[in-house]
């Protein structure tokens, strides 16, 4: 297995027809069940962005269990294997929360009896007040064992509410893993378009007169003929520098994100559009300055087309309008190698 994970050089994100070729036939040679989870395991692994899960998966020999690739996948946050162990500790946590259920009800059954048989004893001892001693004693053992296992139930009642709290809290914390996965770009770790749809939803609704965000959008262009021309490895290890490049190059109240393949988001809150297109002419500045990445080949490749477009929040009726100036913006600058960076202006029209 070593040879065919460790070989690949394959894209993670959306892989083509022969990586998914590839991606199959590894997975039925070492008879990995064609679970969605696995295929996402087995992708990532090929893509040769992650070299720890690679090797990791490889050691894992032929035909792996279903366990140790779920603890694999855990282990590196795949939101498939994520999403499945939230999955399995809901059902765990149900499962305990029914037997909880039931040893109440048995508990509550106990306790109705206990009560009948005091009731009983009492009863008897007021009608024959000339009862023996060793009846009086038996019907207090009865009661005695009755109290025992009433107690070694609560025990174990008790024992049981524990583990059922603790495999709710494991439960939730996956859960929340899994969301936190749901909205991360695997490949860079930022925010993906899920999240910042949200983020952008919110900044447009607390934007007035006084408090005013901009949205700045870098596109790579191109990115197809980079992938063709460079590899799949050498094109993820861009995207990865870029994104490492960008998160320096803000400021930890800013926000970035990566909307699409080629595209990363930007918002910034109280700016103007001046200082707006300032920080657009920093960020290209930084990029074109620090961005060296390494092709299949070997060979060192710089200058990297960007087209840069951005919009102030009250330009726009809403969160979506806003992202389709903003997206405007960036054409106008692809289609303009000269001047990559272009502010929209009211009246902008969109390009075809």
């Amino acid at each position: 297995m070593q040879d065919n994970i460790t070989g690949g050089s394959h894209r993670a994100e959306k892989p083509g027809t022969d990586a998914l070729q590839k991606i199959t036939a590894v997975m039925t040679r070492h008879q990995i069940a064609p679970l969605p989870r696995n295929f996402e395991l087995v992708c990532e692994a090929l893509s040769g962005g992650h070299p720890d899960l690679t090797h990791e998966l490889a050691a894992l020999g032929a035909r792996p269990s279903q366990q140790a690739l779920d603890q694999l996948g855990l282990k590196h946050r795949l939101p498939g294997h994520c999403g499945a162990t939230a999955e399995r500790l809901q059902t765990e946590a149900l499962t305990a929360l029914s037997s909880i259920r039931e040893k109440l009800a048995l508990g509550l059954s106990q306790k109705r009896s206990f009560a009948r048989s005091v009731e009983t004893a009492a009863a008897s001892v007021r009608a024959d007040a000339d009862v023996g001693i060793d009846q009086l004693l038996g019907e207090l053992d009865l009661l005695a064992s009755i109290a025992r296992e009433m107690v070694q139930a609560e025990t174990l009642l008790a024992h049981e509410v524990t583990q059922g709290l603790q495999t709710l809290e494991t439960a939730d914390r996956a859960m929340q893993a899994a969301k936190i996965m749901t909205l991360r770009d695997r490949l860079t770790g930022l925010p993906n378009r899920a999240a910042f749809l949200q983020k952008l939803e919110e900044a447009h609704a607390s934007t007035t007169a006084a408090h005013t965000s901009a949205l700045v959008l870098i596109e790579i262009c191109d990115l197809p003929h980079l992938h063709q021309q460079y590899g799949d490895e050498a094109t993820a290890k861009l995207i990865k520098g870029l994104a490492g490049i960008f998160r320096k190059a803000i400021k930890k109240h800013d926000y970035i994100a990566r909307i699409e393949a080629d595209t990363f988001a930007f918002i910034f809150d109280d700016i103007d559009a001046n200082e707006a297109h300032i920080i657009a002419e920093r960020l290209f500045i930084t990029a074109e300055n620090n961005l060296i990445f390494a092709s299949d080949s070997g060979h060192e490749v710089g200058g990297l087309p960007l087209a840069l477009g951005h919009v102030m929040g009250q330009e726009a009726t809403d969160a979506l309008h806003w992202l389709s100036l903003a997206k405007t913006a960036t054409q106008l600058a692809r289609l303009n190698p000269r001047q990559p960076i272009i502010g929209h202006k009211p009246g902008q029209r969109q390009v075809a």
